[in-house]
């Protein structure tokens, strides 16, 4: 190797650097390093009485050596709350164990500042195990603290705005839930010679759903009724329900042929949002004519599922409305009619398609309407209320694997109850 003549012959490396680098190494006393280093040092007697102390240290106390030495202990360096961790904490722990690393402390340091600092301490002892004096390492930890202080601050700030964000959520709800409610009967009414039960599944408490149903007197002796499924939801939902319930109502006062009801709930969603993106819904209405143990009901659907009846034998079977058009998407729709005499023990059931669209098992399957069927065929027909409850419980069971809400209705007969004693 031919080396230029400013290389060192056996490294190659530049004289020069490493000259340098040797000559400052020199330059630097014991003594220098220890007092001129970036932490302070200091050594006590074992009742804490300071025997030696480095310049740095000195420094940030802003004190003098004749002042410190042999004149004061360590803890009169601390604050008060410093002091007193040292004396029932940091002290006998370092009796006990000989050792003590890291312990975050606040000294009192030059023009009355607080200065953070993170102290390690240990004991030198004799060859024969005797305790004799402790040297202690003091470094500066104001720019830790900040840094600390800051996550402190950034974690506060983040645990206040997620507070608040569940105080508003939990106000979104109430509210949702108030509207909610506004836009279903608060009770169903008491119907002579009828039994009548309804139940509402929300999907999602932090969305309006767009289901929607209604049970009311006509004022002649009959009842009318209604259930609904408005595509979408949220707020847009909620005005097209609150809108369909209303109308319904309204047009069944003034003429309640079925038919003439649903036509009119037509005409008034498709002129309301005929210039905008189509609102539409499916429904089924109907009126119900209460006899002396009968019942008749007649009805219309609008692309709404078929109304299911449970028998009072046991069985069980649809009501088939098809070709029914939905309601709102063109000016003019046909609509489909239907009619049942409800006898006793006979209980009609309308519902939203929440329930047969329900997901369910490892597959996922969609529950269908022969399952639904199926459901009400292998229980007893005892009434309304016991249906709905039934329904209810399914519901739940259904668990994620239903993700849409759900309405349901159940209107029907009464049986005959058997004579005192027989059973």
């Amino acid at each position: 190797m031919t080396c230029r003549p400013d290389q060192d012959p056996d490294t190659g490396h530049q004289a020069g650097v490493t000259d340098a680098a040797f000559i400052s190494l020199l330059e630097d006393s014991v003594e220098e390093l220890y007092e001129q280093a970036p932490c302070g040092y200091v050594s006590t007697l074992m009742d804490g009485t300071v025997a030696k102390i480095n310049t740095t240290l000195l420094d940030w106390l802003g004190l003098s050596r004749p002042q410190v030495v042999g004149r004061m202990r360590f803890a009169d360096f601390l604050t008060v709350g410093g002091r007193l961790y040292h004396e029932t904490h940091f002290a006998p722990m370092l009796h006990m164990k000989g050792e003590v690393s890291g312990i975050a402390l606040d000294i009192k340091a030059a023009a009355h500042q607080r200065m953070p600092v993170l102290v390690t301490s240990k004991v030198k002892t004799s060859d024969d195990g005797e305790p004799l004096l402790i040297r202690t390492t003091v470094f500066d930890a104001r720019e830790r603290r900040a840094y600390e202080t800051e996550l402190l601050r950034g974690r506060r700030a983040a645990e206040e705005a997620h507070r608040q964000a569940e105080a508003d959520r939990r106000r979104l709800q109430e509210a949702l839930a108030v509207l909610q409610q506004s836009l279903l009967p608060a009770a169903l009414p008491e119907v002579p010679g009828l039994e009548a039960a309804s139940h509402y599944h929300t999907a999602s408490p932090d969305l309006l759903g767009g289901d929607f149903y209604d049970l009311f007197a006509l004022g002649d002796g009959r009842w009318a009724f209604f259930l609904g499924d408005v595509c979408g939801k949220g707020p847009q939902a909620a005005a097209i329900t609150s809108l369909a319930r209303y109308t319904l109502r309204a047009a069944a006062l003034h003429d309640p042929d079925p038919v003439a009801v649903l036509s009119t709930l037509n005409t008034v969603l498709h002129e309301r949002y005929a210039s905008g993106e189509p609102r539409y819904c499916t429904a089924i209405f109907g009126v119900l004519d209460p006899a002396d143990e009968t019942t008749g009901v007649h009805w219309a659907s609008g692309g709404h599922p078929s109304a299911l009846i449970q028998h009072a034998d046991g069985t069980a079977d649809y009501l088939p409305t098809p070709g029914g058009m939905l309601i709102g998407v063109l000016p003019q729709v046909p609509f489909v009619t239907a009619s049942a005499q409800l006898l006793p023990g006979d209980t009609l059931l309308l519902y939203t398609d929440g329930l047969i669209e329900a997901r369910t098992g490892p597959r996922r399957e969609v529950y269908g309407e022969d399952a639904l069927r199926d459901f009400m065929t292998d229980r007893p027909a005892t009434g309304p209320r016991s249906l709905i409850r039934a329904l209810t419980e399914l519901l739940t069971d259904f668990g994620e694997g239903l993700d849409d809400d759900t309405a349901l209705l159940a209107l029907g007969v009464p049986a005959p109850q058997p004579p005192s004693g027989e059973t």
